[in-house]
């Protein structure tokens, strides 16, 4: 498994960490449903998988989070 550290390359990303759907990056007004989810990623660890849209294996400790995708492998912070 590969681990990538704080968070997830937007500029590869074609499906929203938060709610599952697809998402522009924020290049244009097809991002202004994702402006919450953004808020939310903030604070909370990534539900789906921004590469593949699987659902995401996620545990939070006091230390931070990770979240594994069965495809892309584990996303630290």
């Amino acid at each position: 498994m590969s681990a990538h550290s704080d968070r997830i390359d937007r500029a590869t990303s074609s499906f929203c960490g938060h709610c599952g759907e697809p998402d522009d990056g924020g290049a244009g007004p097809a991002s202004d449903p994702h402006l919450r989810c953004r808020e939310q990623l903030e604070f909370e660890p990534p539900r789906y998988c921004t590469h593949c849209r699987r659902r995401m294996k996620v545990q939070v400790t006091p230390l931070g989070w990770t979240s594994q995708c069965t495809r892309h492998g584990v996303f630290v912070q």
